[in-house]
């Protein structure tokens, strides 16, 4: 408990203020806030017409919802649905970061922003707009390397989002972009064309969505669309630049659309849009031709684009940077920022001559009360938001700064891991607020970013100043791991039983610990020997909190796979991996790489001295047999540690780190093991202390068939291999006095099992 309470602690208090923040502001308006969208989606839960002006995803929530209470029911699932966006953006961090502190950064402005607080108390649509791109985001970024399978899910969930507000149609753009990047798949030629499937699979995953929703809507009106909107919005934005001198003073029609207003005196795209284009006795003169309103509104706008681009992406990218102001006002010509702040009183939008009526009678009909607020707890509320109670501008503006950065491999980020993700989470947060900038800027349209920016931030943060976690063997120096099980091979136990029972292994188990080994590891299983003599062979795959599909490549090369939650290095895996096959069926265990140096061919002349009874730990040696070395200092390395072993334990021992060896499983999981990196050597005394008798066999070893070792070549890397052998001597053979017993198997092989395994 102090562990954890020591790691998510800043997590825990940001988690009681925004539980708290939700109660007060369930407790202070109710039944639930209506804002003027609110009565659009109620007005449709009966036809579901998809020729409305919202799309139909958030009337299709209302009414699921509204089937198990009234607007004070649904505003509490929205609550708890802000709570659950926070813990979900969290967790998804810890994947990445290290240091719970850093990742609850990304968790403070969903559970903490004032504004966030408003529209989940509001009926609208945002806050499940929130949760479809949290989705997204989890099914892309959780599990490293996107599959076409979890590309095809993500397109499906963006899918959602767009038709819970349009508006989401813009994250196609980073989307794509992150099929194409995520795990430099494209540095290679084999890996274009995993890069094509998933892409593939994203793309038809959102058409898939779309294209039934488009048909559905051409059912209804008779062409293909997502929205009953029919430009009203571009005209607004259009109106408030144009220059009438500039439109063909020939086309009457145009220059009726024209706002009469002087430049300089012009309104703001709010006010064109909903009350100049929306009144619906404008224009009061007749139009000039056949052409509709619809038709002149949308000529009128693709004019004024043509004419006047840069004044155009001049009005866009001001309002883009109104986002990241340091206090939140009213600009001028703008939606009011009163709007999405909390009022002392219950705020009843103008809906015309019978407003109050109207909110009352939905209220009484689904909730039975009339609308009202808790002036004391209003007060409160309004206070907090008002005295700094929500994402500072610039902060907003840091994360996103931040995520370029990081995306751009800026420091270490180029190293790091985590430059597609936070260009996901980056793109996706900017290009939300630049599309919503490209018809109008209100402050209700920022709120999406506040799921995407501050993820983005931090990963890029992270990226560049090496905060994230440490791969295996980068020549680091981890903490030793807890005594087995600990939380990660609890979990990762768990999951394993849940997918293939208790006992699916065979006698003889292959234990393989993989990180980021998508492009290696297939080779390796399907070279794998079925059999070692008369024994099935199963071989048990153990990915160390991968960030590629290594899991999936496995399992679709038939071994077993046990996924850690989180990265610890190759120590933990195989640990993992001897208490997993020992308890599910293993009586011998082997050990091999992921990155084909070993030959599995050479199984047998690995097992008979340990069936046959001559030895209980069985190694192989490059140095009795044959090996190749990656660098000179490698080659060093392997001699001088055999002679520091030599000397520890006073037998000769030729190579420490052959990673290809057979133990008995009882064997193997008697001995401690702590070390998340330099396990080999702690292993292999470990054994010897016990006072198994130790064989090498002469074996070889090749270089790795692809990409670079995790093992690292600095003096760095060797010291800390000194340090793990001689702290496991120390352990082993000084305070804990090994080889006073010898070690007895627990079960005995016959000689014929030997002859026929032989």
């Amino acid at each position: 408990m102090t562990r954890f309470l020591g790691r998510h602690w800043l997590l825990l208090l940001l988690l009681a203020g925004g539980v708290t923040l939700r109660v007060l502001t369930w407790l202070a308006y109710q039944p639930a806030l209506l804002y003027i969208d609110t009565f659009r989606y109620l007005d449709n839960l009966g036809e579901l017409r998809p020729t409305d002006l919202n799309p139909l995803g958030y009337t299709v929530v209302l009414k699921i919802l509204l089937q198990f209470g009234g607007f004070a029911f649904v505003q509490a699932v929205q609550h708890v649905v802000g709570v659950l966006l926070a813990l979900v953006l969290y967790r998804l961090a810890l994947r990445y970061i290290r240091h719970g502190w850093l990742a609850a950064i990304v968790a403070a402005p969903v559970l903490l922003d004032g504004y966030q607080l408003q529209i989940e108390a509001n009926l609208m649509s945002e806050i499940w707009f929130q949760a479809a791109l949290v989705a997204m985001l989890w099914v892309l970024l959780s599990r490293g390397e996107p599959t076409p399978k979890r590309a095809a899910l993500g397109g499906v969930l963006l899918g959602i989002a767009v038709l819970t507000r349009t508006i989401g149609f813009t994250i196609a753009v980073p989307f794509v972009l992150f099929l194409l990047l995520a795990g430099g798949a494209w540095r290679s030629r084999a890996g274009w064309k995993r890069i094509g499937v998933r892409t593939a699979a994203g793309l038809a995953g959102l058409a898939v969505v779309l294209g039934l929703y488009g048909t559905y809507f051409y059912t209804q009106a008779g062409r293909f669309g997502l929205t009953g909107a029919q430009g009203n919005v571009l005209y607004g934005r259009t109106a408030s630049i144009a220059d009438c001198g500039q439109l063909p003073q020939h086309d009457a029609g145009l220059l009726m659309m024209c706002p009469p207003e002087p430049l300089e005196e012009r309104l703001g795209v709010d006010y064109y849009t909903h009350f100049r284009y929306g009144d619906p006795n404008w224009p009061a003169e007749p139009l000039p031709d056949e052409r509709s309103k619809e038709t002149l509104a949308r000529q009128f706008a693709y004019r004024v684009i043509l004419n006047q681009p840069v004044d155009l992406a001049l009005a866009v990218l001001e309002d883009f940077g109104k986002n990241f102001s340091p206090e939140k006002k009213t600009f001028p010509n703008d939606v009011p920022v009163e709007r999405w702040q909390f009022q002392l009183y219950y705020p009843y939008h103008d809906l015309g001559a019978e407003t109050v009526q109207i909110y009352q009678a939905m209220t009484l009909a689904y909730d039975g009360v009339l609308p009202g607020a808790d002036l004391e707890l209003a007060s409160f509320l309004r206070g907090y938001q008002l005295g700094g109670g929500y994402t500072w501008g610039p902060v907003l503006a840091a994360f996103g700064l931040f995520g370029i950065l990081g995306a751009a491999g800026v420091g270490k980020a180029r190293r790091s891991g985590l430059r597609s993700a936070a260009f996901l989470a980056t793109g996706s947060g900017l290009i939300i607020l630049l599309g919503s900038a490209a018809f109008e800027f209100s402050w209700r349209y920022q709120l999406p970013a506040l799921v995407l920016l501050p993820l983005g931030g931090v990963l890029g943060l992270a990226a560049m100043f090496g905060l994230n976690k440490r791969r295996p063997g980068g020549g680091g120096r981890r903490p030793k791991m807890a005594d087995y099980p600990d939380d990660v091979d609890k979990a990762a136990a768990a999951e394993f039983r849940s997918r293939y029972g208790d006992a699916p292994l065979s006698p003889l188990v292959v234990v393989i610990a993989a990180y980021n080994e998508a492009e290696g590891i297939g080779p390796v299983l399907r070279n794998m020997p079925t059999h070692c003599g008369d024994l099935p062979v199963s071989t048990l795959v153990v990915v160390d909190g991968a960030t590629d599909n290594t899991a999936e490549v496995a399992r679709e090369n038939g071994a077993f796979v046990c996924e850690a939650p989180r990265n610890r290095g190759q120590g933990g895996a195989l640990r993992l991996g001897y208490h997993l096959a020992a308890e599910c069926g293993a009586r011998y265990i082997v050990t091999t790489d992921a990155d084909g140096q070993y030959d599995n061919a050479e199984l047998p002349m690995l097992m008979k001295p340990l069936l046959d009874g001559s030895a209980d730990f069985v190694t192989g040696s490059r140095r009795l047999g044959t090996g190749k070395y990656d660098s000179g200092i490698r080659w060093l390395g392997v001699r001088v540690f055999a002679v520091l072993a030599s000397i520890l334990t006073l037998r000769k021992i030729t190579d420490t780190s052959f990673g290809f060896r057979a133990m008995p499983a009882d064997l193997a999981t008697s001995v401690t093991l702590r070390e998340p990196q330099y396990q080999s050597s702690e292993l292999l005394l470990g054994v010897m202390a016990r006072g198994a008798r130790v064989l090498e066999v002469p074996m070889t070893m090749n270089l790795r068939n692809n990409g670079k070792s995790k093992k690292g070549r600095s003096l760095k890397y060797g010291a800390n291999y000194a340090r793990v052998m001689t702290g496991t001597w120390l352990r082993e053979y000084v305070l804990r006095g090994g080889k006073r017993r010898p070690y007895v198997r627990k079960q005995e092989v016959t000689a014929a099992e030997g002859r026929k395994t032989a």
